[in-house]
């Protein structure tokens, strides 16, 4: 029996697709008065942004991927599927919140700020200790991602406070935040499949 069903590989799948590929293409549309290096993501969902529309869908996109993608991975601990959730919440809200052209917002930022940690714990609350779990969603895994992600944020925050690669820092988290589910729907079904091949088919 797989731990997961096939959807979930398409879901979990397109949300670094529809991330990366909306901050790439609003990127473009933006031009040269965008750095990507320096400036956050944020920025080309602003209002009056050339690619604000495209970077909105993206984040809607997203929201969508982590929220049906919570739905079916039912191998994951509640708690992890419920934080999942809640960051995919959290892209639709930034989605229909987008900062403004100039300063900062603080809706805005405090619901990027909640996704982020939701984002980043639900590795760690999704564990299964159990040794037949999954690998990604074995202790270890877990562990280990949420801290990655973890010190990725304060990297973030810290070149967002001194104005320094808060763009590079920004893209680094949130692709790792939004591969991982993929890496753990990929891994259940996996397994699932060799579970298959261990016992066979039904007598």
């Amino acid at each position: 029996m797989l731990l997961v069903p096939r959807w979930a590989l398409f879901s979990s799948g397109c949300a670094p697709v529809s991330l990366i590929g909306g901050w790439t293409i609003a990127a473009s549309l933006e031009g040269p008065a965008y750095d990507p290096v320096t400036q956050t993501i944020s920025v080309l969902a602003a209002y009056g942004a050339s690619g604000s529309w495209v970077m909105t869908g993206a984040f809607l996109a997203l929201g969508a991927c982590h929220l049906l993608t919570a739905w079916g991975l039912r191998a994951a601990a509640t708690a992890g599927r419920v934080a999942l959730a809640g960051g995919g919440v959290s892209a639709l809200v930034v989605a229909l919140l987008p900062a403004p052209s100039s300063g900062g917002s603080l809706r805005h930022g405090s619901v990027a700020l909640v996704g982020f940690v939701l984002l980043a714990v639900w590795p760690l609350l999704a564990a299964d200790g159990r040794g037949a779990a999954p690998w990604a969603l074995r202790p270890a895994s877990s562990i280990l991602v949420t801290v990655l992600m973890g010190a990725g944020a304060v990297w973030f925050l810290i070149e967002l406070h001194r104005d320094g690669v808060a763009g590079v820092a920004e893209r680094v988290v949130t692709a790792l935040q939004s591969l991982w589910p993929f890496v753990v729907v990929a891994s259940c079904f996996l397994d699932g499949h060799r579970d298959g091949e261990r016992h066979g088919p039904p007598a």
